[in-house]
């Protein structure tokens, strides 16, 4: 990595400018849209789909078992709804997280347990994303377009000899 680390996908050490940062199961092909890349998008939501539903089914098994032991009503609609609950905080929290870096702050924190008991609100969200692109990929090209623009500008700055800016004029000795 680059000793910036204000740019994350500005990895300039080598001299090459720029390198785009891979995302999971897309490497760097969400660049070009190239090598599968469309292919990977819709095997990545229809998977997180499939595990979506088969998530639904263990929970209706769970409390199916819940039913068979006759734990009351009240039990039953309050583990309905806990599961509604933090379904739907793990699907807006994900949903959110595909725009922003996340920061490591205290409430991201305090809300991971409710990420994972919803976490089919995270598959449903990383599914719905997969429609219409890599889940990251906007916030991954805007931070690499960005790394490309300052790179050039500072590459461009640089152009010429630089024994003749130290002299001032621009002129060489004879």
């Amino acid at each position: 990595m680059s000793e910036n680390n204000e740019n994350p996908g500005d990895t300039t050490g080598s001299g090459t400018g720029p390198r785009p940062e891979p995302i999971r199961w897309f490497g760097t092909t969400w660049v070009e849209h190239d090598g599968g890349y469309g292919l990977r998008r819709a095997a990545v939501g229809a998977g997180a789909l499939v595990t979506a539903f088969a998530a639904a089914l263990v929970l209706r098994f769970a409390y199916q078992g819940l039913a068979i032991a006759e734990v009351g009503g009240f039990v039953n609609a309050l583990v309905v709804v806990m599961f509604a609950v933090c379904s739907a905080i793990a699907f807006r929290t994900t949903w959110a997280g595909f725009g922003r870096r996340p920061t490591g702050s205290p409430a991201e924190d305090s809300l991971r347990s409710l990420k994972v008991i919803g976490f089919i609100g995270s598959l449903i969200a990383y599914s719905l994303r997969c429609l219409a692109e890599a889940p990251g990929e906007g916030l991954r090209r805007a931070e690499y377009e960005t790394a490309l623009r300052q790179y050039e500008k500072r590459r461009g700055s640089r152009s010429g000899n630089p024994a003749n800016r130290a002299r001032g004029n621009g002129k060489r000795r004879a």
